[in-house]
């Protein structure tokens, strides 16, 4: 058995989780699910029913962590080795940008998509104020850095990237040049492409 199962959905926010065990070079076999036939059994690793979940299989015992935010800053802390963690001075902004993107910009993104809006004087109560404020917050800081911890790649960036990734391929964040320079500096790493390559071809088995 390896030390990691992956429950995925080829087609998911999977694909994100499935970014990280490459980066961190973690030992892994994936149960593949698609959204019409995912066993009942999987409610007893996530009740939630959704994917993707991580089980690390250690020391004769089985932890769950589910929430993609979660599962990659997980096996960061897994996997020291591959440096992706924080330094002292990364820290503030690694946890910064990271819960950043689960949470105000993934729900600016969402609330846009679904076309929510915030009634006049709520945006405070959001969370998210805007999307443009959201993504003017994104931008000042891509702007000035490279990546969300600053000049070095780390963990944080394959979820807040991924946002930026998939939102520029669907549409769900404008075009702007810091965004689209930082997807170019992360989509070239070896594991993102590897990664990617397993999920391309998985969604091409399933609609074909």
């Amino acid at each position: 058995m390896a030390e990691f199962t992956f429950y995925t959905v080829a087609m998911s926010r999977g694909q994100i989780s499935r970014w990280a065990l490459h980066e961190a070079g973690a030992e892994y076999e994936h149960v593949m699910m698609d959204w019409a036939t995912r066993p009942e059994s999987f409610k007893a690793i996530n009740p939630m029913n959704k994917v993707p979940a991580l089980v690390h299989h250690v020391s004769g015992r089985d932890y769950v962590v589910t929430e993609c935010a979660a599962i990659n800053h997980y096996l960061a802390e897994t996997h020291p080795e591959a440096e992706l963690l924080p330094d002292t001075h990364e820290l503030a902004a690694y946890f910064r940008w990271l819960f950043f993107a689960a949470g105000p910009l993934e729900q600016a993104v969402v609330a846009k998509a679904m076309g929510w809006e915030v009634p006049e004087g709520k945006s405070g109560m959001a969370g998210f104020g805007s999307l443009d404020l959201a993504l003017d917050a994104a931008d000042q800081w891509l702007s000035a850095n490279d990546f969300a911890a600053g000049s070095r790649f780390t963990m944080a960036d394959t979820y807040f990237g991924s946002q930026f990734v998939w939102g520029l391929q669907f549409g769900s964040i404008p075009e702007r040049p810091a965004f689209r320079a930082y997807v170019d500096r992360i989509t070239q790493r070896p594991a993102y492409v590897e990664a990617h390559a397993i999920d391309a071809n998985l969604i091409a088995a399933a609609q074909g």
